[in-house]
């Protein structure tokens, strides 16, 4: 069986590092890259102590601090500019940034464009580095529209109105970015929620060399590519060293539910198979009944990329040593 690294999992409370050390263990996956929250202040510190505790584990992709421009404040770690923010924590050990800033109730709550002065300094930086990242930008098209929006969206407060920025302003946002710093070395969640115009995707990958695509669900991301998997398919062949295992897995999953996460994934990429959301997924998946997905049925050699040497190549073989703070 091939190694396995998880990209994209969640950490909301250090004292459940040695849980989501157990799901890792459970799921079969060597490493897994935690990726952490910018409006949770301890979302940092958590993944921090994960890795400390198990530092050949899990990755860390860090969280920008804006409470600076939401304060005010001239003081303390908050106030450092955000190229000098990333200088301090890939000294301390981070392996990567998280971006969620473009998710459009992040996007809605800051006010800022990702493509503004404000943000120039850290993209402008981590083009110089080659710091990773993993961006999350906009979100299901059908978010927008009351009548697609599935319930559990909804009921998360991720149905958006005309007080939004809209599903084309925020994409359009990040192709300034891209525009401007070709060199970003970018893994966009979920897909980039493009997984419903492969065109658009594959076009976005032949104009930057080093944008990538994360698979963890949005389980819309496995319905609409099961539409036409014999598109997918090619898709996935052609693009086979752009495409990334994730799974978008919480600490507060119990074995099964982290199990149906990372399986679901697993059978649509290995397998040929018609199959629904297992019962037992946890609710983000949404139900069983609501749409089939058909698998790829990759070639071990496409397989190995997405699983663990796409990542390693862009993050690096094993995590980054944590410095210790006196």
């Amino acid at each position: 069986m091939t190694k396995l690294i998880d990209s994209h999992v969640h950490l909301r409370r250090a004292e459940r590092a040695a849980s989501l050390a157990a799901i890792c263990r459970h799921i079969g996956a060597e490493r897994m890259g935690i990726v952490c929250l910018h409006y949770d202040s301890n979302s940092n510190a958590a993944a921090f102590a994960a890795k400390a505790a198990f530092p050949d584990r899990f990755y860390v992709f860090a969280a920008l601090d804006h409470s600076a421009r939401s304060s005010g404040s001239t003081e303390g770690f908050s106030a450092l500019p955000l190229d000098e923010q990333v200088r301090v924590l890939i000294d301390r050990g981070a392996d990567g940034i998280k971006l969620l800033e473009t998710k459009p109730d992040s996007r809605k709550a800051l006010g800022i464009p990702a493509d503004s002065d404000y943000f120039e300094p850290f993209f402008a930086y981590a083009e110089q580095t080659g710091v990773p990242i993993v961006w999350h930008a906009a979100d299901p098209p059908e978010f927008w529209v009351p009548r697609l929006t599935p319930k559990w969206a909804a009921q998360k407060g991720w149905g958006y109105d005309e007080t939004f920025p809209s599903y084309e302003e925020i994409l359009a946002e990040v192709e300034n970015v891209l525009s401007r710093h070709p060199g970003l070395m970018v893994t966009f969640a979920h897909f980039m929620f493009l997984s419903n115009d492969l065109p658009r995707a594959a076009g976005l990958l032949d104009r930057y060399a080093n944008v990538h695509f994360d698979l963890a669900p949005g389980i819309e991301l496995l319905y609409n590519l099961s539409r036409n998997p014999n598109e997918s398919r090619d898709f996935f062949l052609t693009y086979s060293r752009r495409i990334i295992f994730g799974t978008d897995i919480e600490d507060c999953l119990n074995l099964e539910q982290a199990a149906h996460r990372a399986g679901i994934v697993k059978r649509f990429l290995e397998t040929g198979d018609e199959f629904h959301v297992p019962e037992g997924a946890d609710e983000l998946l949404g139900q069983p009944e609501d749409g089939i997905i058909r698998g790829l049925h990759l070639p071990a050699d496409v397989l190995e990329m997405i699983y663990h040497t796409n990542f390693e190549r862009i993050v690096g073989e094993h995590p980054r040593p944590l410095k210790k703070i006196d």
